[in-house]
């Protein structure tokens, strides 16, 4: 089985991050690659940056898809993720879909932990989305000027208010640049905390393993 994440941004150590916790996680069951988008911005921040990154994904899963089994949108906004499984043969998941629909799995209530207060909105919207919004309890990130996605204990720190203050029983990580931190967090805390690009390796293969994939007779019908 071969596994395809996209990174919808052409930053390349997050590239790098992501493809490292998804070879530890893959542990040479199946095959990992991460490519960045060629032509995208540096990093997804904005509506105007997600139409941006949109002709290179689509680039990159018309010239893969074919070598591929299935394919990951490595970006917790879930950037362009309708477009891609409309255009695409395969089985194609959002690192943010997969992340908060299986932490209502695990427990009544969940929180997104993210970098930048600027996203809290996006975040919100995509819970409502997915009608997720009533299990969705709060969205925590670090106030301005206090951005650091290598200070794992601010992270822990917002995890932390989640849980005690926002009644939270499940920590999700509302960007790909956080992978990698779940298990630091969840042991401190005591609670679930899921990484998105874990929880769409463990959606993307079960699809592949279940030979099944997006349905096209309607709203992801490219020919309707």
């Amino acid at each position: 089985m071969r596994i395809l994440l996209i990174n919808p941004n052409s930053d390349l150590e997050m590239t790098e991050a992501i493809q490292q916790s998804a070879e530890a996680f893959a542990a040479g069951e199946y095959e990992v690659v991460t490519k960045a988008t060629p032509g995208a911005p540096q990093f997804i921040e904005t509506y105007r940056d997600e139409l941006l990154a949109a002709p290179g994904m689509m680039q990159l899963v018309r010239v893969n898809e074919d070598d591929f089994d299935a394919m990951i949108i490595a970006c917790h906004c879930d950037p362009n993720l309708d477009a891609m499984k409309e255009i695409s043969s395969i089985p194609v998941v959002g690192i943010g879909e997969a992340s908060m629909k299986l932490a209502t799995m695990l427990g009544h209530t969940f929180s997104v932990v993210t970098t930048h207060i600027h996203s809290i909105p996006g975040k919100i919207a995509n819970a409502r989305k997915m009608h997720l919004q009533d299990l969705m309890v709060s969205v925590r990130a670090p106030e301005k000027g206090e951005e650091d996605l290598g200070d794992e204990q601010l992270f822990v720190g917002l995890s932390r208010r989640a849980v005690e203050e926002d009644l939270a029983e499940v920590i999700v990580l509302g960007c790909a640049g956080l992978t990698g931190m779940d298990k630091l967090i969840e042991k401190e805390l005591g609670v679930p905390v899921l990484d998105g690009v874990i929880c769409a390796l463990i959606i993307a293969t079960g699809l592949v393993k279940y030979d099944i994939s997006t349905s096209k007779v309607l709203g992801y019908n490219p020919e309707y």
